[in-house]
């Protein structure tokens, strides 16, 4: 580990000026690019006191050896460095982004002689028009089969293109009239790039136009009792709209934009994109993000613009080698930039949506702007119905994150080495195949509640999951979160130890067996079986409290820790500092989901309490009304809400209610009973 004074720049070396640098190791490798509008003043945030920083900012400054910068001329400069290098060194401590799948895109290449249309994957290359990314390959072929029949341009390699050209005969498409045959001279390459150049049209969402067109075309084609040609025409038309219907209308006609969204927590956030060309989904594309460094969602938004348009800025700057004399047609040019979009940079839209504006909008806008060379909006959507694609798009970021974690959660060779690795980080003889992990929840004290889940070789035991009613000394709750923590692990363990004395294989070291624990019947006790290890969700205060709560019951062959959620530090009893785990770590992760199931389960254990506990409050001193009428009133009505705001006619249409029983509950719901309490523990915020 190095130390970050070792390698300091000396006060007044830094300069002032916009700029970007890089962090090397030991070795020379860069670790980490950043930029920023001030160079010095950055710079010098990461030569403070150790203690003050971030602990992955901290990793990073003492894993570094060197740090050196470049000077650039203006913040925008600064911007597209930062994601050349960024893409030249994979800084092992940047966000690293990681596509979910290979986008297949639909490209024409208007930099050939004769352009072809064809399913494209990767590096995208200079001099060719792409459409989308598509989620499949095929959908691009249906796309391709349908509008084929109106612009029939060339599909086939250049093997196929050439071998038919020496023969003198067209491949299948030209003999159905799903290709134009250029390869035979049925069409000039003149003639056929303006086919290529209207099929581009088309497929930038200029529909209308051409659907107007083959209109006309057909009633002048009836008119003339040319019904064999109208007939063709007819079904023209309907091959362009069965393509365009493909592509759901999602906002006005000519709505040109790129949705954005994130959903993610602490280690990792799901990215999706929609991209909306003429008013219709185009495209949608994800990744998967690995936050690597300590960043802020408007940062994330940041790096990920960088990523998405940063390979136009690549496209620009490459030499036109792919351009061969006499391919390129300044005539193409000028009709692209008619419409508003310069050749590459048809990948920048006229709109930009985004979750959250980055930190600069001001030079991000400038940038994008430079790129497309027309004026660009970033913004975050406020009303109407981008507001709405934008929250469908943040629903298919939540799954694409929920699926992403499933699939990581069902991989055996992950689990393993996630069980091996919090083994290591805490000492233990042997992997923890039996996890279980403890929350609680209450609001504002009240209804506290408590979940135990058990995780069984790296893989959720739903079937053995439990839940507490935290009763405290005086039967009214813990006094705080310590307290619930430790009366929580005493009954559990007192479960445990019963279990087992009843087996004979041990005697209780202190305590009495629970009453109520010990009524059950014999096949539902299932605490006999011990964990391997016991996960607390909280820091030093309640891995203390759960450890006294071991002692105290005399257990010592079960580990213990805690994770906090702040930083995701792993705490261990009586260790005056956590254990960190290295960001990808698939241990912190595995602690991660364990820690995150049981606070999931502890809210749906104190919220359903909470329920039950409003309703029980102001019904309990109605005469006649017994458990049964409680649950058929709340299961008619849906809430105390709504029976408050029911007269005692409509009260005693519920199953079991007579005429003197249902005026008792309008009586006691009435205002002056003050039954007004559980509406206003309702809209309490949920605390931990």
């Amino acid at each position: 580990m190095a130390d970050p004074a070792t390698y300091r720049p000396r006060p007044g070396e830094i300069p002032t000026s916009p700029g970007v640098y890089r962090f090397r190791d030991e070795h020379g490798r860069v670790i980490y690019v950043g930029k920023a509008k001030n160079l010095r003043q950055r710079l010098s945030n990461y030569f403070q006191d150790l203690a003050n920083l971030h602990h992955r900012t901290r990793t990073m400054v003492t894993t570094a050896a060197s740090v050196e910068w470049t000077v650039v001329g203006t913040e925008v400069e600064a911007l597209a460095l930062e994601y050349t290098w960024i893409q030249q060194y994979d800084p092992r401590f940047n966000v690293k982004y990681r596509d979910d799948k290979s986008y297949p895109y639909l490209a024409v290449t208007l930099g050939e002689e004769i352009p072809r249309a064809q399913v494209m994957r990767g590096a995208k290359r200079k001099g060719t028009r792409y459409f989308g990314p598509y989620g499949h390959a095929w959908a691009i072929r249906e796309t391709l089969d349908q509008v084929l029949r109106v612009f029939p341009i060339r599909t086939c390699s250049a093997g196929v293109y050439r071998r038919a050209a020496r023969s003198g005969r067209p491949c299948l498409l030209g003999y159905i009239d799903k290709c134009s045959a250029p390869c035979v001279g049925r069409i000039s390459p003149e003639d056929h790039r303006e086919l290529a150049l209207d099929f581009c049209d088309f497929m930038s969402g200029e529909t209308k136009r051409f659907e107007k067109r083959l209109t006309s075309e057909m009633t002048e084609a009836a008119q003339a009792m040319e019904y064999e040609r109208a007939a063709r025409l007819r079904d023209d038309i309907e091959a362009l709209r069965r393509a365009t219907e493909k592509n759901a209308v999602v906002l006005g006609d000519g709505t040109d934009a790129d949705v954005f969204a994130l959903a993610g927590d602490e280690l990792e956030a799901a990215v999706q994109v929609f991209h909306v060309r003429g008013g219709r989904i185009r495209g949608q594309r994800g990744w998967v993000v690995e936050k690597v460094e300590d960043i802020s969602d408007a940062e994330l938004v940041e790096h990920l613009l960088q990523q998405v348009y940063g390979a136009v800025a690549d496209l620009e700057a490459e030499p036109g080698a792919d351009e061969e004399p006499g391919t390129a047609r300044p005539g193409d040019e000028a009709r692209l930039r008619r419409r508003g979009e310069g050749a590459p940079s048809d990948a920048v839209p006229r709109e930009v949506l985004v979750p959250v504006l980055p930190p600069d909008p001001g030079q991000v806008t400038a940038w994008l702007t430079g790129l497309r060379g027309a004026r660009v909006d970033l913004r975050v959507p406020q009303r109407g119905d981008k507001k709405e694609l934008a929250a469908t798009v943040r629903r298919n970021a939540e799954h694409s994150l929920v699926l992403h974690k499933t699939r990581r959660a069902g991989d055996l060779t992950t689990r393993s080495q996630a069980l091996q690795e919090i083994q290591e980080a805490l000492d233990l003889d042997s992997a923890p195949l039996r996890i279980e992990c403890y929350d609680v929840s209450h609001t504002g004290g009240t209804y506290q509640s408590a979940s135990m889940v058990v995780f069984e070789d790296g893989l959720p035991r739903k079937s053995e999951y439990r839940t507490f009613s935290v009763r405290g000394p005086e039967g009214d709750g813990a006094r705080d979160d310590t307290a619930a923590m430790h009366e929580v692990i005493t009954r559990r363990f007192k479960r445990y130890l019963s279990d087992r004395l009843k087996s004979g294989d041990v005697e209780l070291a202190s305590g009495e067996v629970d009453p109520e624990d010990a009524a059950r019947p014999e096949d539902s006790r299932r605490f006999a079986y011990p964990p391997s290890l016991v996960v607390v969700d909280g820091g030093p205060p309640q891995v203390a409290a759960a450890a006294r709560a071991l002692e105290e019951l005399g257990v010592t062959d079960v580990a213990l820790c805690g994770l906090a959620k702040r930083l995701e530090e792993v705490w261990i009893p009586g260790d005056d500092y956590p254990v960190i785990l290295r960001r990808s770590s698939e241990g912190l992760y595995l602690l991660q989901r364990v820690r995150d199931e049981a606070h999931r389960f502890a809210i749906q254990a104190h919220r359903r309490r909470r329920s039950k506990g409003m309703v029980a409050s102001v019904l309990d001193d109605v005469p006649g009304l017994g458990p049964a009428r409680k649950k058929a009133l709340l299961a008619h009505f849906g809430s105390v809400k709504k029976l408050r705001a029911a007269s005692a006619e409509e009260i005693a249409t519920v199953r079991g209610m007579g005429a003197a029983t249902a005026a008792a509950v309008v009586r006691a719901l009435a205002p002056a009973s003050g039954g007004g309490e559980g509406e206003r523990a309702s809209g309490e915020a949920e605390q931990r």
